[in-house]
């Protein structure tokens, strides 16, 4: 039976004085909101080791595997606790994302197909369905007697939705869509449950009646008989082996004018009446689009909850070996623990406070959440920032979970690549997150504009004055960038003094100022080049954008490290007990400090930072928050609160400190004994 990470040794503290981390505390608040429903969530997993993936498994054997764990999940109460309770549900909006993204920890196929199942195919019955649509197809859903599909992505058009090809064209004869697939490339591609298991997709399409094209609509689609077999008009292929995920059957599905009923049109943002007049609450067709894959939103939030998740598992197992495994002898003659070097402890310890600042972020982006999806009145632009929260966030930790688990992979040696420790296998299937629920890079595109949006909307609101101290500002800054008195003056203030340069820059005011002033530069600057567009023809003004379309890809993504930054500083804030509050700080300082470090060139550049305030930031990191925070790796990593069950990994079980302790007693009893041989290297040298 493997032990859990408390029950191992930790370092020991610096001093008697050192801080310590309340462990059982923190690792509640990294439950977050939904405590309850993940404790059932890790519950079941701990005790189901049905649900846990098998190693070795043939495609087939996985995929039937996982379908009967599906069933496990409706069993234990683990999927309608996000629904309301008008149709069956507990009111939890937040519920499934939540228990979903635990899953990760189980089988990662396991967590996308549940995602299909529930928080796309079901959930966009509900979100985009009328009253009489929930009653007739939500039921079936849960109970998973219909397994579904969910039909957007085409091969040829995957994160730009709004150019796919399939079209639903009403036939006001019959009172029906006709649903065709018009090229290869408009069939829908990479679908969980297509290939074999799914009975009915939601399938959008572009809605055509009376000759007007009202743009991407959804529809339910049957799409099997009860026997397997496709329904007439309907076909499709399986999309076969993959790198990772192989117990999702993803499968590609066309359409040969299959006819569906009027009434199933997904119709709560646009309806068709039987003589084939559209409709919508919503005038503007572009508003209309974003605000129906807006209510979809969950997807990506849960993918954000599951890379920190990952990203997690793969740091306890990673720190959990560092900690017992010893390699080369030190100075007392003894080998010494990987994580008493300090180049593992850059490696892992980053990583780490990178871990916690996306576990932070992702407790507010849930809180947003359920704000959004609770209350009935709130203003578009609270559903805005809930978007553009998403979109940034998710990339970040996605990107993150491959880099983690990588690093911990490499950071076992030979073990981490032995399928026993999970990692490799666990990167491969989290590989295709990065382009789940949207391309990271085309999301962080989307908060690009989104930023400029906002921008545009604060100067245009400025009086003349307020314009006026604006360029002003831009020109004096322009000027000190330029003239490098900026970095004069930090160089005179820095002068024979690392504790001085760094003491600038280390306490939490400096960190929001120099990483919301690299924010808030880049979007400025994208601004002043991109103004021109609006006298542009088209054409140019597309080259204009794209010859800027990197650096605005940037600027968003800064101001989604920014959100993890502060998401960690407002957690630090609220921590009562101070020896916790002490070790988090430290963390979020290594963060914040490492952001700046990683981005180091633009601060210098334009003049933010000093050359030897930059170098005081390394060392503060290397010299001090390292070796601050090396005592308390087991504790931080155990506040994950992963049980043996979760983790299995023989590398993070004790397995290691056991060997250890015996090749150690061997050798002390050999020295003991007398008998041990001399090294060559210790013989008298012959002249």
């Amino acid at each position: 039976m493997m032990s859990t990470t408390s029950e191992l040794p930790a370092f020991p503290a610096s001093s008697p004085e050192a801080p310590a981390v309340d462990v059982a505390a923190l690792g509640r608040r990294l439950l977050g909101r939904c405590a309850d429903v993940r404790g059932v969530a890790r519950e079941l997993i701990r005790t189901q080791p049905q649900l846990h993936r098998v190693d070795g498994l043939g495609m087939q054997e996985h995929r039937e595997r996982v379908l009967h764990q599906l069933g496990i999940l409706v069993d234990g109460g683990m999927v309608v606790p996000g629904f309301p309770v008008s149709v069956g549900g507990e009111g939890k909006p937040t519920g499934n994302v939540a228990a979903f993204e635990e899953l990760v920890l189980a089988d990662p196929s396991l967590q996308i197909k549940a995602g299909v199942q529930w928080g796309l195919f079901a959930s966009a019955i509900y979100f985009l369905g009328n009253d009489s649509q929930h009653l007739e197809w939500l039921p079936g859903t849960f109970t998973l007697d219909v397994p579904g599909a969910f039909a957007m992505t085409e091969t040829g058009h995957g994160s730009d939705v709004a150019s796919i090809g399939t079209t639903a064209t009403y036939d006001a004869g019959t009172c029906e869509f006709v649903l065709h697939t018009p090229f290869r490339a408009a069939w829908k591609d990479y679908l969980g449950n297509a290939a074999q298991h799914g009975k009915a997709a939601v399938v959008f399409a572009q809605l055509i009646t009376r000759g007007v094209n009202h743009g991407v609509h959804c529809f339910y689609v049957p799409l099997r008989d009860a026997e397997g077999a496709f329904l007439p008009g309907v076909d499709g292929e399986d999309d076969g082996l993959k790198g990772g995920l192989n117990g999702v059957d993803n499968g590609r599905l066309h359409f040969d004018s299959v006819r569906i009923p009027r009434t199933n049109l997904l119709d709560r943002y646009g309806s068709v009446d039987a003589e084939g007049r559209y409709s919508s609450p919503i005038a503007s067709p572009g508003r209309r689009f974003f605000t129906m894959l807006g209510t979809l939103v969950q997807g990506r939030v849960m993918l954000d909850g599951a890379s920190t998740r990952a990203s997690q598992l793969a740091l306890h197992i990673a720190m959990t070996y560092a900690t017992q495994r010893r390699q080369f002898a030190g100075g007392s003659g003894d080998e010494v623990v990987l994580m008493d070097y300090q180049r593992h402890q850059r490696r892992l310890l980053p990583r780490l406070a990178q871990t916690y600042a996306m576990g932070f972020a992702h407790e507010e982006l849930l809180a947003h959440l359920e704000r959004v999806f609770t209350d009935p009145d709130v203003p578009d632009e609270i559903r805005e920032d809930l978007e553009t929260r998403a979109a940034a966030l998710k990339p970040l930790s996605t990107w993150a979970a491959l880099d983690i688990l990588q690093e911990a992979r490499e950071a076992c040696g030979g073990a981490g690549y032995l399928a026993q420790n999970r990692l490799g296998q666990l990167r491969a299937d989290l590989d295709i997150y990065v382009t789940f629920e949207g391309d990271n890079n085309v999301l962080l595109q989307l908060v690009g504009k989104r930023l400029l949006t906002d921008y545009g909307r604060r100067f245009a609101k400025a009086d003349t004055a307020t314009k006026a101290r604006y360029v002003a500002a831009q020109f004096e800054e322009a000027g000190l960038n330029r003239s490098g008195l900026r970095q004069v003056g930090q160089r005179f203030a820095d002068f024979g003094s690392t504790a001085r340069s760094v003491g600038q820059v280390r306490d939490a005011a400096a960190q929001r100022q120099l990483l919301t002033d690299r924010v808030e530069t880049m979007v400025a600057g994208l601004a002043g080049r991109l103004r021109p567009a609006s006298k542009l023809n088209p054409l140019a003004a597309q080259e204009l954008f794209n010859a800027n379309q990197n650096e605005l890809i940037e600027a968003a993504r800064a101001h989604g490290e920014l959100l993890q930054w502060e998401s960690f500083t407002t957690a630090v804030e609220a921590t009562e007990d101070a020896g916790t509050k002490q070790v988090l700080t430290w963390l979020r300082d290594l963060f914040g400090l490492g952001l700046i470090e990683k981005n180091a060139a633009w601060y210098l550049i334009t003049g933010r930072l000093s050359g030897p305030r930059a170098e005081a930031i390394t060392d503060y990191i290397d010299d001090r928050l390292l070796p601050r925070l090396r005592p308390h790796v087991l504790d931080l990593v155990g506040a994950f609160g992963l049980a043996p069950e979760h983790v299995r990994a023989e590398v993070a079980s004790g397995a290691e400190r056991v060997r250890q302790d015996e090749a150690r007693a061997y050798y002390a009893a050999l020295e003991a004994s007398g008998t041990a041989p001399v090294l060559e290297k210790k013989l008298p040298q012959k002249r």
